[in-house]
C-alpha cells in the first residue's frame, strides 16, 4: 500500500461547500441555483471517481493538514471503505439534484435556495465522515453532516417538522457525545485514534473493561445514525422532511455515515480479531439482528408508504451492521456490499413514493388501488427495487444478502442466517402488498390495507395535507416556483367528485378510478422519472453482474486488507 499527498480529498469535501455561496446568491435566478448544484455534484464526483483506480491498485491518497491534538491530526485519507462512501453518495447526490428539481418545483415548495444549499453542506459534510484519517476527524465531520441536514428535517416549518428536528437533533447530538467518548478512552488506551487497518495495535493488550466500554461507546454513538433498536424513533419521524431528502440523506448519506462509522470501529479501530478476544462481537450482532426483524414486522403495521419505508430502512441498515459484526470475511463482504446495494434500491423506493405525492397527493397505501395505471414507470421501477430488497435474485440486494447468509452459516451462527431470512420474508409481506395494490386491484375492488393493525401499529394519519391550489406569490416564483422551469403540476390539486371524475393528476375517487397514462413518461416530469429509471437500472447491475460493479471489486479489497482473506 502506498500513501500518496494529493489534494483530491480535500477537493473532494469542498467542493460542494464552495457552490453553498453561488447557489445562495443565485436565489432570485432558479435556474442558475440549479445549475451550480449539478456543476458542484458533477465535479465532486468526478474528483472521487479519479482516486478509483489508484485505490484498486492499493493506493491512499492522502491530505495532511497538520497536527489537530497531540497524537491526532486533521487529515484527509482517500482509502478503499472511504471511496466505497464517497462514490456511492457522490453519484447518487447527482441523480438526486435531478429529482429535487422535479420535486421542489412540483410542489412549489418555499425557500428552495435554502434547501439546495443546505443540501450542498451536508455532501460536503458526509464525503469528509467518508475521507476522515482517524477517529477526531470523523468524529467532527460526523457532527457537522448533523447541523448541516436539520434544516433539511426541519424544511416545511410545521409543529411536525420542528419536533422532528429537535428530536433528530436530540438523538444524532447524544450519539455524538458517545462518539468523543469512545474516542477519548481510546486514545487514552493506546495514544492513538488513527485508523488502521485491521484495528489499532494498542487495543489488543489494553484492558479488557476499558476496551469493551470504548467499543461500546462508540458502536452505540453510530449505532444511533444507524438506526439500530432502541436508537431508532428518529428515522421515522424525519420522515416529515422533503422526500429527495428522505431518500438520499436518509437511506444514503446520513444513516450510511452510521454504519460507516462501526465499520470504521470494526475493521480499522479494533479489527476483527480484538473484537472477536472482547467477545464484543456477538452482542452488537444480535442487537441487529433483533432490529432488523423487529422493524420489518413494525413496517407492516404502516399505511403511509414514507413510514413504511422509513422501518424498512431501519431493518435494512441492520443488515450492513450484522455482516460486521458476526465477523466472518463473507459475511463482512455482505454487509458492506449492502450499503450500495440498499442505497440503490431504497432511493428508488423514496423517489417512487415522492412521485406519487406530487403528481397525486397520495401518500397511503390504502388509497393507491390501481396507480399503476396512472403511474406504470414508476410503479415498475418500485416493484423491482422491492424485490431487491427481499433479496430476490437478479436484483442487488439478493447479491449482499447471500453474502451474509453464507458468512453467518460459515461462522456457525445460524440463528443470525434464521433471523435474515425470516426479515426476507417480512419483506416480501410488507412490499408485495404495495405491488399488488398498484397493478393488480381497483378502487372498486380492494382489500384493507395495511395487513396488520391493532394498539401497537395501524394507520397513522401523517404527512402534509394536499397542497391547496392557488396563485404563486412572486417571492415563491424567485425562490424556484412552479414557473421558473417546473413541470407544471402545481395547479388545480382537487380529488375526483363523487362521480368517478378526475382531477388534473389522473386521480378519481369515484367508479373512474385512475386515468391510464401509458409507458411513455406522461406520468410526471423527467426531472423525476429519470432518476428513478436510472436507480431502478443500477439496482439490476448491481444483482446481475457484480464482479463487474467497481463496488464489489473495493469491498473485496477492503476485506483482504483487514482479515488477509480473500473472499
Amino acid at each position: 500500500m502506498t500513501d500518496i499527498t494529493s489534494l483530491r480529498p480535500l477537493a473532494a469535501v469542498l467542493v460542494s461547500a464552495v457552490a453553498i455561496g453561488p447557489i445562495l446568491l443565485s436565489g432570485g435566478r432558479p435556474n442558475l441555483r440549479e445549475s451550480w448544484t449539478f456543476i458542484a455534484a458533477l465535479a465532486k464526483f468526478g474528483i472521487v471517481a479519479s482516486m478509483v483506480p489508484g485505490v484498486l491498485a492499493g493506493d491512499t491518497y492522502v491530505t495532511d493538514l497538520g497536527a489537530f491534538l497531540p497524537g491526532a491530526r486533521f487529515a484527509l485519507e482517500a482509502d478503499a471503505l472511504g471511496v466505497l462512501f464517497a462514490l456511492l453518495a457522490s453519484f447518487l447526490w447527482i441523480v438526486t439534484s435531478s429529482y429535487s428539481v422535479g420535486y421542489m418545483r412540483g410542489l412549489d415548495e418555499h425557500a428552495q435556495t435554502r434547501y439546495f444549499a443546505a443540501f450542498a453542506a451536508s455532501l460536503s459534510a458526509a464525503v469528509g465522515v467518508a475521507f476522515a484519517s482517524n477517529l477526531l476527524v470523523l468524529f467532527v465531520f460526523y457532527e457537522l453532516l448533523t447541523v448541516a441536514t436539520y434544516p433539511l428535517v426541519a424544511h416545511d416549518e410545521t409543529d411536525e417538522a420542528r419536533a422532528a428536528g429537535r428530536k433528530y437533533l436530540a438523538y444524532t447530538f447524544g450519539g455524538g457525545v458517545a462518539v468523543l467518548a469512545g474516542t477519548a478512552l481510546v486514545y487514552w488506551l493506546t495514544g492513538t485514534v488513527a485508523f488502521t487497518p485491521g484495528g489499532i495495535a494498542g487495543l489488543t493488550g489494553a484492558d479488557p473493561l476499558f476496551a469493551r466500554l470504548a467499543f461500546a461507546l462508540l458502536a452505540g454513538g453510530f449505532g444511533v445514525k444507524a438506526a439500530l433498536m432502541p436508537l431508532h424513533s428518529w428515522l421515522p419521524d424525519a420522515m416529515v422532511a422533503p422526500t429527495p431528502v428522505s431518500a438520499l440523506l436518509h437511506a444514503v448519506a446520513v444513516v450510511k455515515s452510521g454504519v460507516f462509522g462501526i465499520a470504521r470501529v470494526v475493521l480499522d479501530v479494533f479489527g476483527p480479531e480484538t473484537v472477536a478476544d472482547l467477545g464484543a462481537g456477538l452482542p452488537l450482532a444480535a442487537v441487529a439482528a433483533f432490529t432488523l426483524v423487529t422493524a420489518s414486522v413494525i413496517a407492516l403495521r404502516q399505511d403511509n408508504l414514507k413510514r413504511r419505508l422509513a422501518f424498512s430502512t431501519v431493518s435494512q441498515l441492520s443488515y450492513i451492521v450484522l455482516g460486521l459484526a458476526v465477523l466472518n470475511p463473507t459475511a463482512i463482504v455482505g454487509g458492506l456490499l449492502h450499503i450500495p446495494a440498499h442505497a440503490f434500491m431504497k432511493i428508488t423506493l423514496f423517489f417512487a413514493a415522492g412521485a406519487i405525492h406530487v403528481e397525486t397527493h397520495t401518500d397511503d397505501i390504502s388509497e393507491m388501488a390501481g396507480i399503476g395505471r396512472r403511474m406504470p414507470l414508476t410503479m415498475a421501477a418500485f416493484a423491482v427495487a422491492a424485490a431487491g430488497m427481499a433479496g430476490i435474485p437478479l436484483v442487488a440486494g439478493f447479491v449482499s444478502k447471500y453474502f451474509l447468509l453464507i458468512g453467518s452459516v460459515s461462522a456457525g451462527q445460524t440463528v443470525f442466517a434464521v433471523a435474515l431470512l425470516v426479515s426476507g420474508v417480512l419483506n416480501i409481506g410488507y412490499f408485495w402488498p404495495v405491488v399488488y395494490t398498484a397493478f393488480f386491484e381497483s378502487a372498486e375492488e380492494t382489500d384493507e390495507k395495511p395487513l396488520i393493525e391493532g394498539p401497537l401499529g395501524g394507520r397513522l394519519a401523517w404527512g402534509r395535507d394536499a397542497l391547496a391550489g392557488g396563485d404563486v406569490d412572486s417571492d415563491a416564483v424567485a425562490d424556484g416556483g412552479a414557473n421558473a422551469g417546473g413541470d407544471g403540476h402545481a395547479d388545480a390539486h382537487g380529488d375526483g367528485d363523487a362521480h368517478g371524475n378526475v382531477d388534473a393528476h389522473g386521480h378519481g375517487h369515484g367508479a373512474g378510478g385512475w386515468e391510464r397514462r401509458g409507458w411513455t413518461g406522461g406520468e410526471s416530469t423527467w426531472f423525476m422519472i429519470g432518476p428513478i429509471l436510472l436507480t431502478a437500472l443500477g439496482s439490476v447491475v448491481l444483482g446481475i453482474v457484480p464482479d463487474a460493479a467497481v463496488f464489489l471489486r473495493v469491498v473485496r479489497l477492503i476485506v483482504s486488507g483487514v482479515t488477509g482473506v480473500s473472499v
